[in-house]
C-alpha cells in the first residue's frame, strides 16, 4: 500500500479520515482557544491550511488526515516527507483542539498511523520531528517509544523568521512491536 493513498483508520478512541474541505467548520471551531508558544505553529486560517495540505497530497509528498472524535474533527495530522521508494515517512504537522489534549486522542491517532505505516506500508522507518525548545512535544514523542536520532541545527526558519533547530526521532521496524505494546497499554489504562 502506498503511503500517500487515502485511507480511513479507526479504533475505539479516534477516527482518522482523509482531510477534506468538509472538515473546515469543525476544524475552525477546534482551533478556538489554541495557545501555542513561539516555537510552535498552528494554522492561522483553517481553509487555507486545508488547501495547502491537499495540494501537497496531490503532489505526493503528504497524506493529510482529519482527526475525529465522536464524529467531529478535533485536529489534523499527516504522513509527510513521504519517501515511497525507501519506504519511509514522517508523522507530523499535528495539532489538536484544547478539549482533547492530554486525552487518549493523540496516543490513539499515533497508534493508528504507526500501525498503518509499519504493518500495511512496510516502512523501514517512521520519523517524528519537533522544535528543539518544544520540551512538551519532545517528551510526548519519547513516551511513544521513539528514539532521538539527533538535532538538525538551523534546520529551517520558524514562523517569526528565526532559525529553528529540529530534534529528529524515529521508530524502526524491529522496535515497532515493543512500541505497539506500550501504546496499547497506555490506551487500556486510559
Amino acid at each position: 500500500m502506498l503511503l500517500n493513498q487515502p485511507v480511513v483508520l479507526e479504533n475505539a478512541h479516534v477516527r482518522l479520515e482523509p482531510l477534506s474541505r468538509g472538515h473546515a467548520d469543525d476544524l475552525a471551531e477546534a482551533r478556538t482557544g489554541l495557545e501555542y508558544a513561539w516555537y510552535t505553529s498552528i494554522p492561522a486560517d483553517v481553509p487555507i491550511e486545508i488547501e495547502h495540505r491537499l495540494a501537497q497530497h496531490a503532489a505526493g509528498s503528504m497524506n493529510p488526515f482529519a482527526v475525529l472524535r465522536d464524529g467531529r474533527a478535533v485536529g489534523m495530522t499527516t504522513f509527510c516527507g513521504i519517501d515511497q521508494e525507501s519506504p519511509r515517512v514522517e508523522i507530523g504537522y499535528t495539532w489538536l483542539s484544547p478539549g482533547v489534549q492530554r486525552t487518549a486522542v493523540n496516543t490513539a491517532a499515533k497508534l493508528l498511523l504507526l500501525a498503518h505505516a509499519f504493518e500495511e506500508c512496510g516502512v523501514i522507518a517512521v520519523e517524528l520531528r519537533t522544535h528543539f525548545h518544544n520540551l512538551q512535544s519532545r517528551a510526548a514523542i519519547a513516551r511513544l517509544g521513539a528514539r532521538q536520532d539527533g538535532i538538525l541545527r538551523n534546520h529551517r526558519l520558524g514562523p517569526d523568521g528565526s532559525p529553528r533547530d529540529t530534534v529528529v526521532f524515529s521508530i524502526l521496524p524491529h522496535e515497532w512491536p515493543g512500541v505497539r505494546r506500550g501504546l496499547d497499554e497506555r490506551l487500556t489504562r486510559g
